[in-house]
């Protein structure tokens, strides 16, 4: 019976963190801290020994859960890709932007700096 109670727990955080996932909820953070101390120790013979009803819950909620964590962690990449797309896209922008012209002939008003070599004029 205890057994039962340590499974119909796991279905309930399994089904409570598939909810907050789904909404957001900040709770899911609390939540699968508690989901992963009660499947920490929790053993495949407990689920074999448990009532078929039970067994056939807990497998299904198992299979729900592996399904949304999945499509949770494809929705995380896509948005760490398209934020790190978005930071190099401005990075380069704003090193173009800050890069000099460059151009092959001198400035308007622009006056080449002395050598500083001496130049003397002969005066006849």
């Amino acid at each position: 019976m205890k057994d039962d109670s340590r499974i119909e727990r796991l279905i309930a955080l399994a089904e409570r963190i598939i909810a907050a996932l789904a909404t957001a909820d900040p709770e899911v953070q609390k939540l699968t801290v508690i989901y992963g101390r009660e499947a920490q120790g929790f053993d495949v013979r407990l689920a074999q020994s448990a009532p078929p009803t039970l067994r056939t819950r807990f497998f299904a909620i198992t299979a729900k859960f592996r399904e949304v964590l999945q499509l949770h962690m494809r929705m995380v990449t896509r948005v760490k890709n398209a934020s790190e797309g978005l930071i190099r896209a401005i990075a380069t922008e704003v090193d173009r932007a800050n890069a000099p012209a460059r151009t092959y002939s001198s400035r308007p008003g622009y006056k080449a700096p002395s050598s500083g070599a001496m130049v003397f004029n002969k005066v006849v």
